[in-house]
C-alpha cells in the first residue's frame, strides 16, 4: 500500500469512527460543521467571524452560512465591538451555551468510552500516536515548548541523551553516562514527591530537555542533570528549566540550591550566573577520559 493510500484509508476509518458523516453529530441535531462552530464559540466566549474562519480554516462565505443557521436557531448572537463598531463580536446565547455543554459532555463520554475499551498500555500508545500525527503535520517553524513532570520512560531518555550528547560535543566516555544513570536511579528509588521534582521539556510532543531538583538535606537541594537538545537551544529552554527549579526550591522552604558543573560548560554556567547562582569552589579532577575542573555553584534562597 502506498503512503497516499495509507493516509486516505486512515481518513476514511477515522471519519467513520467519530461519526463525522452522520447527519447529527454525537446524536445532536447539528451536523459536524455547526457543532464545531458551537464548540469554538463555547471555548472562546466570544470571537469575530474572521478569527473563527482563520482558526478553523473555513471559507468566510461558508462560515457565514453556518452562523446564519445557528442564529436562526437562537444559538448565536452578535454585537458591535466596543473598540471598532465595524467588527461584530459573536457569542453563544443561553440556549447556545446549553447546546455547547451538551455537545462537550457527549464528546467527552464518547472518547472516554472508546478509551475505556482499551488496556492502559494501548491507551498510552494511542495518545502518543495522536501527538506524533499532530506534531508531524504542524506547520509552525517553531513549535511550542512545554514543561511537564517526569513519567515512565523519561529516565531512560535522560541517561541516553546525556551519554550521547556529551560524547558528541565533549568526547566524554561511557563513565559519564554511568554517572547519570546512577543519579537517575537514586532519584527514582528515593523519590520524595513533596520535596523533589523532575521537569521534561517537550517540543512537538518529543522530549528536548530535562532538569531535576533533588533533596540533599532539610535545608539544601541540588539542581541536577540540566540538558537541552541542540534543536531547542536559543529559545530560553535552559533558563525556563532552571527558573522552575529555583521557584520550586523556594516554595518548598529550602534555604540553598547547589549544583556541580564543569568549567568548560559555558552555556550552562551562563544560565546559572543569570539565575543568581555564585561560584563557591573549583576543584580539578580527571573524569570521563579528560582532565576537568569541577565547579560548585550555590544560590541562597
Amino acid at each position: 500500500m502506498s503512503r497516499v493510500d495509507a493516509v486516505r484509508r486512515f481518513n476514511r476509518f477515522y471519519t467513520r469512527r467519530i461519526g463525522a458523516l452522520q447527519g447529527g453529530y454525537l446524536g445532536s441535531p447539528f451536523p459536524l460543521p455547526q457543532a464545531r462552530v458551537l464548540y469554538e464559540l463555547g471555548q472562546r466566549r466570544e470571537s469575530t467571524a474572521s478569527e473563527l474562519g482563520a482558526d478553523l480554516d473555513l471559507d468566510l462565505g461558508y462560515l457565514s452560512r453556518l452562523l446564519q443557521g445557528l442564529r436562526r436557531q437562537g444559538l448565536v448572537q452578535g454585537e458591535a465591538s466596543r473598540e471598532d463598531a465595524r467588527r461584530v463580536r459573536l457569542s453563544l446565547t443561553a440556549k447556545g451555551r446549553k447546546a455547547y455543554q451538551q455537545l462537550d459532555a457527549r464528546s467527552r463520554d464518547e472518547v472516554a468510552g472508546m478509551l475505556g475499551k482499551l488496556a492502559a498500555p494501548h491507551q498510552a500508545r494511542l495518545v502518543s500516536a495522536l501527538q506524533t500525527v499532530e506534531s508531524v503535520l504542524e506547520s509552525k517553524s517553531h513549535p511550542e515548548i512545554t514543561l511537564r513532570p517526569h513519567r515512565p520512560g523519561d529516565m531512560g531518555w535522560v541517561v541516553h541523551r546525556h551519554g550521547a550528547l556529551y560524547f558528541r560535543e565533549y568526547g566524554w566516555d561511557e563513565r559519564f553516562e554511568a554517572l547519570v544513570a546512577g543519579i537517575a536511579k537514586d532519584f527514582v528509588d528515593d523519590f520524595d514527591p513533596e520535596r523533589e521534582r523532575c521537569w521534561i521539556a517537550e517540543m512537538g510532543g518529543e522530549p528536548v530537555g530535562s532538569v531535576f531538583v533533588v533533596k540533599h538535606n532539610r535545608t539544601t537541594a541540588k539542581l541536577r542533570l540540566l540538558l537541552v537538545e541542540p534543536e531547542a537551544r536559543g529559545r530560553g529552554v535552559g533558563k525556563r528549566l532552571v527558573a522552575e527549579c529555583v521557584a520550586f526550591a523556594r516554595q518548598k522552604g529550602y534555604r540553598k540550591l547547589v549544583l556541580w558543573t564543569q568549567s568548560n560548560l559555558e552555556a550552562a554556567r551562563a544560565i546559572y550566573k543569570a539565575a543568581g547562582f555564585r561560584l563557591a569552589k573549583r576543584e580539578p579532577h580527571n573524569s570521563f577520559g579528560y582532565d576537568l575542573t569541577g565547579e560548585y555553584w550555590q544560590l541562597d534562597l
